[in-house]
């Protein structure tokens, strides 16, 4: 399937296609500014949670110690960047491609197949985005005093989150392009979970050496990368030490090619799909 006519000149079938695409972005951001309180309560109740009972009652009773809070909170933040494009676009794109088939009035506009699957990459890692921003002042007022972040590589902060919301919705792509809609429950039954766990949320990376094996595995986790880089831009020094993290080369690396590698599949079993 096309949508461009050949028989156009260049010119108007970029024109054309550019006032296709913008037109569906506003439709998107509209059908975004509608959704915001719910959109915010289903995307922070998670947050919340994490940052009240691990951060703030477990400190609090001496199960573990008052910096905790503080060494969870980038975890946190990667957590929801990772987590909200990914559930957004999947459900989204295999609802669409299923039994409403409602993507088919975009993709009979006059643009490119790839641009329909890359607004809705883009407004879900913008959704990603938005609960990540959000999670700091609700740590802010949940950690009171146990809030400790540093604020000179707020550029850096950005850029990880950034990053880290634009993989979570290259996987939702691939995801939602690759499973239909009836298993996407079980899906995300079987990927959530470890994601979280092995995915240094709640820990340091360089504090599993005593468990090596466990070390190994959550390099699997690409949530590993976002929390530890999260965790370089974020954390000030603990009792007069930094935290050790894994090096900012290699984070960057692994996100960045992860991040081309999952896309490129992503949108070519999307082409599958809608191409008949």
């Amino acid at each position: 399937m096309t949508t461009l006519d050949a028989t156009l000149p260049a010119r108007g079938r970029v024109g054309a296609a550019t006032r296709s695409f913008l037109a569906i972005v506003e439709r998107d951001l509209l059908v975004i500014r509608r959704e915001a309180p719910s959109f915010l309560v289903q995307t922070l109740v998670q947050p919340l949670f994490f940052l009240f009972v691990f951060g703030k009652v477990l400190t609090g009773i001496g199960s573990a110690t008052p910096s905790f809070g503080t060494i969870l909170l980038p975890g946190i933040v990667a957590f929801t960047c990772f987590l909200t494009p990914l559930q957004a676009v999947s459900i989204d794109l295999g609802r669409d491609l299923g039994f409403t088939h409602e993507i088919d009035d975009r993709l009979l506009a006059p643009l490119p197949n790839v641009l329909v699957a890359l607004e809705k990459f883009g407004l879900a890692a913008l959704r990603g985005l938005i609960a990540g921003a959000c999670v700091f002042p609700l740590a802010y007022l949940v950690l009171g005093s146990g809030y400790h972040v540093r604020t000179d590589l707020i550029a850096e902060v950005a850029g990880m989150m950034v990053l880290t919301a634009l993989l979570g919705a290259a996987i939702g792509m691939l995801v939602g392009a690759a499973v239909p809609i009836t298993q996407i429950g079980l899906i995300f039954s079987l990927l959530i979970t470890p994601l979280l766990f092995t995915g240094c949320t709640y820990y340091p990376w360089s504090t599993l050496g005593g468990l090596r094996w466990f070390q190994v595995v959550t390099l699997f986790n690409p949530l590993t990368y976002a929390a530890e880089g999260l965790r370089h831009a974020m954390l000030p020094p603990i009792a007069g030490h930094p935290i050790e993290t894994l090096p900012m080369g290699w984070v960057l690396l692994v996100l960045c090619g992860s991040l081309v590698v999952i896309t490129g599949i992503g949108l070519r079993l999307f082409q599958r799909r809608v191409v008949s």
